[in-house]
């Protein structure tokens, strides 16, 4: 049986649920003490909780986690800057979904 990757970029969660720090941690390949830095620094947000014990994240978040994660390995970028760079393909992505629609 053969497998098959799909990028973390190309997949869409269909489902909203709610991840735990531990859970978001595993997922997304980091450790639980990079979440929660990574929250500290704005960088990340969880949806619910008021304490890292508490935490739930969308999960959205996934792909965010992944991108930060890869661009800060990849090209030792700060976690501000792979943050604003997760941003604008996020942006990116979302107006070509919109301009594709449009046609």
């Amino acid at each position: 049986m053969n497998t098959i990757t799909i990028p973390a970029e190309l997949v869409e969660l269909l489902d909203d649920a709610a991840l735990t720090l531990n859970e978001l941690a595993r997922c997304g390949r980091v450790t639980p003490e990079w979440v929660h830095t990574h929250v500290e620094a704005g960088v990340l947000q969880p949806v619910q909780g008021a304490g890292s014990a508490e935490w739930r994240f969308a999960s959205a978040t996934l792909t965010r986690v992944r991108r930060i994660a890869h661009l800060e390995a990849a090209f030792d970028a700060d976690p501000q800057l792979a943050a604003l760079t997760t941003d604008l393909m996020e942006e990116v992505a979302r107006l070509r979904r919109q301009l594709a629609q449009l046609r």
